[in-house]
């Protein structure tokens, strides 16, 4: 296994950490804080693995296919924990985690035709937005509650751009799921 791949596997590892650390920060400031860093170093290992595999020619089938599921289990998780701790709405982090799940489902039914649908700029974009959106809303400050409603509209905006930007671009992928060919 490649050093890319371990971090991959690292960032899935964190998870549960995080996810324990942020639930449990409700009235600790400390365990935000840890929160937060786990959720950084997480993000970091991503930007770190794909550099690494790309200028490293590193790429493996494996880290093709656990890379995005480590990115969507962190966001999701993230996503989850705010709605639990009552800093964004249920309907916000389904739409986003349900987005995922139909470009998943279309990239699934595309590879057993043979077809790779890779990332584009847009989902790229949405992204980073999350990410963004969610360091920010660890903290959840009074003082930040229109920038946290700034990036929730620019997240949820990028979320349904790139999420139709796929379907236009995949038509004929979603077009023999219609019709079952």
């Amino acid at each position: 296994m490649n050093l890319p791949n371990k971090l991959t596997l690292a960032r899935i590892a964190m998870i549960p950490f995080f996810v324990v650390a942020l639930t449990c920060s409700a009235d600790s400031l400390k365990l935000k804080i840890l929160a937060m860093a786990i959720f950084l170093l997480a993000n970091f290992t991503d930007v770190l693995d794909g550099y690494i595999a790309r200028s490293q020619n590193m790429i493996t089938d494996f880290g093709k296919f656990i890379d995005p599921i480590a990115d969507k289990l962190l966001i999701a998780s993230g996503l989850i924990c705010l709605v639990e701790l009552g800093s964004l709405k249920a309907w916000i982090a389904v739409f986003i985690i349900g987005r995922d799940f139909i470009i998943s489902g279309i990239r699934l039914v595309a590879a057993n035709k043979g077809v790779v649908i890779g990332a584009i700029k847009l989902g790229k974009a949405k992204t980073f937005v999350q990410f963004v959106m969610i360091s920010s809303l660890i903290f959840d400050l009074p003082q930040m509650k229109m920038i946290n409603t700034i990036l929730i509209i620019i997240c949820i905006i990028l979320t349904t751009v790139s999420l139709l930007e796929h379907l236009r671009m995949n038509k004929e992928v979603l077009t023999t799921i219609i019709d079952n060919k």
